[in-house]
């Protein structure tokens, strides 16, 4: 009876795991672009920096999990913030996949983007901030960067910080873009988010060639 208990036990754990395979690794550097209501920029993903956050983040942007994103959290001087997505039975699937936290090896400048995170261990899911100032103060308490912006750095500035932080996240959550749009007309949103150059995946269209 024990031994059929610690097999059952055994199976579950295994069944709610995230099991890594070698199509959820990311190239060792990938480049996306991001175009949105301010214009648009582009990201350079450094894997070896958080190889979790970065394997992670690949298999966000080929699920067009950010498209149509709000950047819900803008404070001038610090971040801008976005990473919930706009139809809350998505976020639902992909908040419950929490990643181990990793050192950190990248410092929290200007232009580098990293997963938020509350206190708790292993909290990071889905949102994410770009620094908009150096916070090196931000590497002593786990927040580790995967990549950086090289291209519109311009543009993550202008994002609008007319809402600050007045956007209730339990409500984005909940409610997703139809709270956002109804509360915060203005908001900058991401349209569409893609990987760029050679690591792109392959288009239907490129199969048939």
């Amino acid at each position: 009876m024990k031994s059929c208990l610690s097999s059952t036990l055994i199976a579950c754990v295994l069944a709610s795991c995230k099991i890594v395979t070698a199509a959820d690794k990311a190239p060792e550097e990938y480049s996306v672009r991001f175009e949105t209501s301010a214009g648009n920029f582009t990201l350079e993903v450094t894997r070896k920096w958080a190889p979790i956050g970065a394997d992670h983040f690949y298999q966000l942007i080929q699920d067009k999990f950010y498209d149509d994103c709000r950047f819900f959290r803008v404070v001038p001087g610090f971040v801008v913030q976005f990473g919930i997505n706009g139809d809350p039975s998505v976020q639902r699937t992909w908040r419950a996949r929490n990643l181990q936290d990793e050192p950190v090896v990248a410092s929290n400048m200007r232009g580098y983007i990293t997963y938020a995170k509350s206190s708790a261990p292993d909290s990071r899911t889905t949102q994410l901030f770009i620094n908009l100032k150096d916070n090196q103060n931000l590497d002593s308490i786990g927040f580790s960067p995967f990549g950086r912006v090289i291209e519109g750095m311009d543009v993550v500035d202008r994002i609008t910080a007319e809402y600050r932080e007045q956007a209730q996240q339990g409500l984005i959550q909940s409610q997703g873009n139809a709270y956002l749009k109804s509360r915060f007309p203005n908001m900058d949103y991401i349209k569409t988010a893609r990987i760029v150059g050679d690591d792109a995946p392959e288009s239907d269209d490129d199969k048939q060639e």
